[in-house]
């Protein structure tokens, strides 16, 4: 893995590749206010553009306040809930930046992270979309850093147990720089001129497998994916979802089946395909009761926090 390139060293670099930060709420709660903290509190030169997904938490609002005197921030309000994709594209227009860092507002980045991202990006041309590797609280990565394309022979291997490749990727991630098919959409640097020439995220997904489907769309064109192994971030999870259960996981078995018609050659056959629809959404409706009995857990206990 190429060295980090230190401050110091590339400071005249960054300031010939600025980075526009880039990040959508949409009812996110209190923890969209550290995600904006720790990005302005980086020292290199950014932009941060928050896109607001009609959020009733007020605080988009008061963050927009609350910053009102920092010139590095532009708060974008949406009128309504246009999904994660379009409303990053919304705030990739505004952007200056030669480069785009897709950030959840759940995710907490640092001045390191965000210099030894940028570095990487500086050293591999052909890299088209970076992704670090998201943990939770304890420290624990999300097997969604790192991972292969959902095709239907890998889920097959997966669920039958058969020899092959199988969707998820066995083992701990490497603490190294990696190709991948994959990487996490909670955190993704893309070159500005590569999102441009992808017309950025496909806005037909509302909310999840777009960050898959772009990182297709990057290789289809012939840039690489990687993966900073060894660039580890705190990723809260779900801060937007866990009042709505139900809603995301519609919207994320709608992506998968679009993910599998767009790029799954089995989506040739239509039997196969219809096998696959009816899989998909006969899975979203097992996983309906258990939504509702855990929401209906944590509502006494929490009330409906954002």
């Amino acid at each position: 893995m190429a060295e980090a390139v230190t401050t110091d060293a590339t400071s005249s670099l960054f300031a010939v590749l600025p980075v526009s930060v880039v990040v959508v709420a949409a009812d996110s709660g209190p923890s969209l206010r550290d995600c904006v903290r720790r990005v302005l509190a980086c020292e290199l030169p950014l932009e941060m553009i928050l896109v607001d997904n009609q959020s009733s938490d007020g605080i988009p609002q008061a963050i927009a306040r609350a910053h009102e005197s920092e010139p590095r921030l532009q708060v974008i309000y949406n009128h309504a809930n246009l999904g994660f994709g379009p409303a990053v594209n919304r705030g990739v227009a505004k952007a200056q930046g030669k480069s785009v860092l897709v950030l959840n507002p759940d995710c907490l980045i640092d001045n390191d992270t965000l210099s030894r991202l940028l570095g990487i990006l500086a050293t591999h041309p052909r890299a088209g979309a970076i992704g670090a590797v998201v943990c939770d609280e304890q420290g624990v990565p999300d097997p969604a850093s790192y991972r292969r394309d959902p095709l239907m022979r890998r889920a097959l291997n997966t669920l039958f147990k058969r020899d092959g490749e199988g969707i998820n990727i066995e083992g701990p991630i490497p603490h190294e720089l990696l190709e991948a098919e994959a990487v996490s959409g909670a955190l993704l640097l893309i070159p500005r001129r590569v999102f441009d020439y992808l017309a950025g995220f496909d806005e037909d997904y509302f909310l999840h497998c777009e960050d898959l489907d772009l990182c297709r769309r990057v290789r289809d064109a012939g840039y690489k994916v990687m993966l900073a192994g060894d660039v580890r971030v705190l990723h809260g999870k779900g801060g937007s979802s866990r009042h709505r259960p139900v809603f995301v996981s519609r919207h994320k078995h709608r992506g998968m089946w679009r993910w599998f018609r767009k790029f799954d050659p089995d989506a040739s056959k239509p039997w196969v395909a219809a096998l696959v629809w009816l899989g998909i959404w006969s899975h979203f409706l097992l996983q309906i009761p258990g939504q509702l009995w855990r929401l209906a857990r944590r509502k006494p206990a929490g009330g409906t926090q954002a």
